[in-house]
């Protein structure tokens, strides 16, 4: 095949691709919430990894065109993976949803985290909430400190960090104590720190 029908080839790809994307969009609200849901699942299941995130980072950009609660579950769902390019698509696209509708992954990342299974979303949410940085970013991080895993709890706490709001003092505290080891990123090194002295920095970063 010339260089020429193979650029062809990819308008072609992208025309069909597009014209059945609006005409999926298009259809009831509720079957495609239920059909993207179940594609998800489906994708995650997927054995082959390399087609596992074709699909699922197709499905992330779908999913977040569909308002409803479903919708959001299902792209903390596509967050929950291993693969850092699906990782970052998700993240991408919570962000972008939750700035049109904050509540929505706001409830979602509350069930999250009363579910409390998907330990690598947990530990990539609390820097969307952080993103976003709503007057409630707080108060939705505060739900991660208290969690079992420490690098979920140490997220939370570099997130608060992040969005530099006083008001996040009172429950850093609560970790100053805390000798649980975790993994923390300083440029290209990966160093270990207990939760404690991560909250204890933290605050005095706050404080300041």
């Amino acid at each position: 095949m010339s260089l020429q029908k193979n650029l062809d080839a990819i308008f072609d790809a992208e025309r069909s691709l597009r014209k059945a994307e609006s005409e999926l969009l298009a259809g009831p609200p509720h079957e495609l919430a239920k059909l993207l849901k179940d594609a998800v699942a489906a994708a995650k299941q997927q054995p082959n990894r390399a087609e596992a995130e074709l699909r699922m980072i197709r499905l992330t950009d779908l999913c977040a065109q569909v308002p409803g609660p479903e919708m959001a579950d299902a792209l903390i769902a596509i967050l929950d993976d291993d693969h850092p390019s699906v990782r970052v698509q998700a993240a991408e696209a919570l962000v972008d949803v939750a700035y049109d509708r904050y509540s929505e992954v706001a409830r979602a990342v509350e069930r999250a985290i009363e579910h409390g299974e998907q330990g690598v979303a947990l530990r990539e949410l609390p820097w969307v909430i952080a993103e976003v940085a709503e007057p409630s970013a707080v108060a939705l991080l505060k739900r991660f400190l208290s969690h079992t895993d420490a690098e979920i709890a140490a997220s939370a706490v570099e997130a608060m960090a992040s969005l530099g709001d006083p008001s996040a003092v009172p429950h850093l505290e609560k970790l100053k104590n805390d000798t649980r080891m975790v993994t923390i990123e300083d440029g290209d090194e990966e160093l270990e720190a207990t939760l404690g002295d991560l909250a204890s920095e933290a605050i005095s970063s706050l404080a300041g």
